[in-house]
């Protein structure tokens, strides 16, 4: 079974590690997987680059960016239908197909020759132009009147509708299947113009002996921690990045006792500067760490990972933190209580409710034996319904279906 996977990137950016670690646990069960992606990180010769923009689709635009749509300038998507990793393909997987890489309107021309599922990472299949809507249910209704233009991925004028219109033209000459890796997401693509198509529900893997509990003590005496601090983890590219609630995190940390605050150590990893002036407490940043042993080290070495994110499918950052067996607190969002079960694995905070997310904090820490318990918790639940090999198992149960329908 020969399957090529078509994302944004390879390894950068969660849609894509999530649709690399698929790549790389078809291949360990013998699957003929493949990436053909916009931005190459890695050196596989498994993995191949989209056709390149022409100076002529850079024109383009300038004028299709001035009327409000994204990405349909890129007539070099047409060309993937003579790409060799394309004909030699049974089975399609798109991801990501957002981030000036792919021309959507290009999906039923691909799709025409071979079967395709589509993995969904966030909300943009379904809207007229947003990753997450937030709390706007225009999606449900065509768009238009859009409340946020500058949410990601922006537009400079209001052709929501009409982008809405262009992905429903996309799916009425388009045979699919929807994959959802959330409940809420799963949800929620029934409840859109994608519910014409079959939609499955099987959550991201993650490779659970790469990312299992390490000793604490050692972990903590490589990053120079002391044995006896109250650690606190927090992950994400930029405190700006409103999305990942950094200012909710900075709320919370300040509304902590005094007494807990000059206990904590505040563990960051991300592309950002922070100190103890930031926050208030003492800190230290690890800085961008893509590297899997180095990211199982700090999670080994925090006493609860927190997560204050606004709007998330499925984190990847919360499955890893889960099958490392740390306790996490995060909001009720999106498809975090898929990974956060209050009393089982961690804490979940009102969403916007940076009080909440501090009573959580301080919950658990006071803990001990609460937290220990979570820990072991943590880890069976990644275990049991986490574990790479089950993803993959019901991928390859669905691209076989596939393969025999079109026989």
């Amino acid at each position: 079974m020969r399957v090529l996977h078509i994302n944004h990137s390879d390894t950068y950016g969660g849609a894509a590690i999530a649709g690399y670690r698929l790549h790389q646990g078809l291949l360990q069960q013998g699957v003929d997987s493949r990436l053909l992606v916009g931005r190459v990180k890695t050196e596989s010769d498994r993995v191949s680059q989209v056709p390149p923009v022409s100076s002529l689709e850079h024109q383009l635009e300038r004028v299709t960016r001035k009327l409000g749509f994204n990405y349909i300038h890129q007539l070099s998507s047409f060309q993937i239908l003579q790409h060799p990793v394309y004909q030699s393909a049974e089975v399609l997987n798109f991801h990501n197909l957002h981030t000036h890489y792919f021309n959507y309107l290009s999906v039923p021309s691909l799709v025409k020759q071979k079967p395709a599922v589509w993995t969904l990472h966030d909300m943009w299949a379904m809207t007229g132009h947003c990753a997450y809507s937030y709390a706007c249910d225009r999606w449900k209704i065509g768009c238009g009147e859009c409340p946020d233009l500058k949410s990601y991925p922006s537009v400079r004028r209001d052709s929501t509708r009409w982008e809405w219109k262009l992905k429903q033209w996309v799916y009425q000459h388009s045979n699919l299947s929807i994959v959802a890796p959330s409940r809420w997401l799963y949800e929620l693509a029934k409840q859109s113009l994608l519910d014409r198509f079959p939609i499955h529900y099987i959550p991201n893997g993650i490779d659970t002996e790469t990312y299992s509990p390490r000793d604490r003590n050692q972990c903590r005496a490589e990053l120079g921690i002391e044995p006896n601090r109250k650690v606190l983890l927090f992950i994400s590219q930029s405190l700006k990045d409103l999305r990942k609630g950094g200012d909710l995190l900075l709320q919370a940390i300040q509304q902590l006792p005094a007494s807990l605050k000059s206990e904590i150590l505040l563990v960051t990893l991300g592309e950002h500067e922070v100190s103890q002036a930031t926050f208030g407490i003492e800190t230290l940043n690890l800085g961008y760490i893509d590297d899997d042993a180095k990211k199982v080290t700090a999670f080994s070495a925090a006493d609860l990972f927190v997560f204050p994110t606004r709007a998330d499918n499925l984190p990847l950052v919360l499955q890893e933190s889960l099958a490392c067996g740390t306790p996490m607190v995060s909001c009720r969002i999106g498809g975090v209580p898929d990974l956060v079960r209050p009393g089982e694995t961690g804490y979940l905070a009102a969403p916007e409710d940076a009080g909440d997310l501090s009573r959580g904090i301080v919950q658990l820490l006071e803990q001990d034996e609460v937290r220990d318990r979570m820990r072991q918790t943590c880890r069976e639940i990644a275990l049991r319904e986490y574990a790479i090999k089950l993803q993959v198992d019901q991928y390859s149960k669905l691209y076989y279906q596939l393969l025999t329908s079109v026989e």
